[in-house]
């Protein structure tokens, strides 16, 4: 059983530790000793704290050792560890796990990995008239897309997943569709799709809508339904009918003393 008590001239090794840490490190970047760790039998770790700058909270680890029955203690290694409070670089993720959504710029490239489980192969060399018609997101759903020279097309999973994504964002559970007074099912402005996923889903086509151009859940629906309000029709004013054949005279009372109250061809005073 490895003793937690370490070994006595490997832990007064503190000089050694010291100038071995110096020697890598540079002289004057080894702050003070720290403490010791027991690593097994006659092998310590003499902890330097690191003088630099850039590595707040790290420390310089010195281990040293002895053979049995030895008196010599030599240097085994130095490295430069980080310390409880040190501060290190983020967890390394794979680019294609730190990927988002509207990433990919123009003339970006994003490679597709050989088993992406949203794939499967295609089957453009298969005589579509032998396939069976496709029933839901089964594997007959994706072996009846034929034809269309693809390598691979949506496997089960990646036509799951599209519909979650889609459902997510313009679904019926969305405040949109809870308010709405009907279904895209039953709207003019819906394009629809081929393939499993029409069952589905559709394309919004209302320029208006907060969907337009955007795959909708047939149970989404938003005020722009087109039969939602229909907007009643303008009444079209009569032409003007002008009675050119009656003649109706009017009197027309004129003040006493006026230019109108005069007769026609009378003298109207002046000299």
């Amino acid at each position: 059983m490895r003793s937690r008590i370490p070994d006595r001239l490997c832990a007064e090794a503190v000089e050694l530790a010291l100038a071995a840490a110096e020697d890598v490190a540079g002289p004057g970047r080894v702050g003070e000793h720290l403490g010791v760790a027991v690593d097994g039998d006659r092998v310590v770790t003499h902890l330097f704290a690191c003088r630099e700058d850039a590595y707040q909270g790290w420390r310089w680890a010195v281990t040293v050792a002895r053979a049995p029955r030895a008196k010599l203690v030599t240097v085994d290694e130095t490295v430069l560890v980080p310390g409880p409070d040190a501060l290190l670089a983020p967890e390394w993720v794979p680019w294609s796990d730190r990927l988002r959504p509207g990433d990919l710029g123009v003339g970006d490239l994003l490679p597709t990995k050989e088993d992406d489980e949203r794939l499967e192969p295609g089957y453009a060399d298969v005589d579509a008239e032998t396939a069976e018609e496709p029933v839901g997101f089964g594997p007959g759903a994706v072996a009846y897309e034929l034809g269309l020279g693809r390598a691979r097309v949506l496997s089960p999973l990646g036509l799951g997943l599209a519909a979650d994504r889609w459902e997510e964002h313009f679904g019926v559970r969305t405040p949109m569709a809870q308010a709405a007074p009907a279904h895209c099912v039953s709207c003019g402005f819906l394009v629809k799709i081929g393939g499993p996923l029409g069952q589905a889903f559709g394309v919004c086509a209302n320029e208006y809508a907060p969907a337009d151009g955007h795959m909708v859940s047939l149970a989404f629906g938003c005020g722009g339904h087109s039969e939602a309000a229909v907007m009643p029709a303008v009444p079209q004013v009569a032409d003007p009918v002008v009675d050119d054949y009656d003649v109706e005279p009017v009197r027309v009372h004129h003040d006493a003393g006026s230019v109108d109250d005069k007769e026609p061809g009378e003298d109207l005073g002046h000299s």
